[in-house]
This record gives structure tokens, C-alpha cells and sequence, in this order.
């Protein structure tokens, strides 16, 4: 079974694996062979178990029973974080979303998107963006979920200027539709 829910201070250590995970097979090739090697699984867990201690809106997709695999238990195979916003393209920006590509085609993004949107359209956001790396494979589930191309830039990451697109939802009510 998998379940969708807020993160816990427990789940740090297993959302700084997804993270890792997930850009080590979502970026390879597209991002400096030496940022992706540097990565650290506990040093991202404690930037998760920062965030999540400071309020952040962190949600997570647990595996439990034997979607959690032949170790039984639970374990996080999928997170979100999105964050209120000031200015910018939209009141709400979804910051991460990674699911382990063990996990992936099973709904867990689309649920995970929704429930960060949920979050914040309670906080009173009425709408939301995502920035994508455009070389990221992945980048048509932002279209698939009904996400606008609203926006083009570049995002420095290991000295390299790496191309992004953003895409909107405006109302954030599509995304829970």
C-alpha cells in the first residue's frame, strides 16, 4: 500500500535517498557528471529535516506492507515541497517532486502535486508554478497535468547555466480537478 501524507521528522533520511535517486537517474547527462556523484543522501536529509522542522511544506509518498519491498516496513519512495511565493509567476511555487523510478506510473506525482496544491490553495494561494530543467525526460507530466508554459530561463547548478522552463497553473483549482 502507498500512502500520501505530510512528512514527519523520520522521514528525512528517506526523502535525502529519493532525492539523490532521483537526480542521479533523472539528470545523468544532463547535468555535470560531478554534481551528481557529490551528491549525499544524509546531507540532503538534513536540508529536508531543516525544512521540514521550519514548517516547510514537505508531503511524502510511503511504501508500506510489499510495495515497501522484501524488507517489509515503510519506506519514502516519492516527496514534494512548494512554498508560498511573493512575486514572481504565481503565489505558489512547487519547488521538488521526485518519485523513484521504481515507483513511477503508478499515480504518485499526480497524487503529490495535488497535495501540495492542496496545501497551498489553503493558504490562500490561487496559483501555482513549477520550474523544469528542459532537458529533463520527465518534463511532460507537467503538460499532461494541464500545465501552461509560462516562462524560459537558465539555472546555474555545478558552473554550469543549465536551461529551465516554467509552467503554470492558474486557477491552482485545475491541478485538484
Amino acid at each position: 500500500m502507498i500512502t500520501i501524507r505530510r512528512a514527519r521528522l523520520a522521514d528525512a533520511p528517506g526523502i535525502g535517498v529519493v532525492h539523490v535517486a532521483s537526480w542521479r537517474s533523472t539528470y545523468a547527462g544532463v547535468l555535470p557528471e560531478p554534481v551528481l556523484t557529490g551528491l549525499s543522501a544524509p546531507r540532503q536529509a538534513g536540508y529536508y529535516d531543516r525544512v521540514i522542522r521550519g514548517g516547510g511544506v514537505v508531503y511524502v509518498a510511503v511504501a508500506s506492507g510489499s510495495d515497501a519491498g522484501s524488507e517489509g516496513g515503510s519506506r519514502v519512495v516519492g516527496f514534494i515541497t512548494a512554498r508560498r511565493r511573493r512575486e514572481g509567476i504565481a503565489e505558489g511555487e512547487v519547488e521538488t517532486l521526485y518519485v523513484l523510478d521504481d515507483f513511477r506510473d503508478r499515480g504518485l506525482g499526480r497524487q503529490l502535486l495535488r497535495a501540495g496544491a492542496a496545501h497551498l490553495a489553503a493558504k490562500g494561494c490561487n496559483s501555482v508554478f513549477v520550474w523544469v530543467l528542459a532537458d529533463n525526460p520527465s518534463r511532460w507530466f507537467y503538460v499532461r497535468m494541464g500545465g501552461t508554459h509560462v516562462a524560459d530561463g537558465t539555472v546555474g547548478v555545478g558552473g554550469a547555466q543549465v536551461a529551465q522552463t516554467a509552467y503554470r497553473w492558474e486557477p491552482i483549482d485545475t491541478l485538484m480537478a
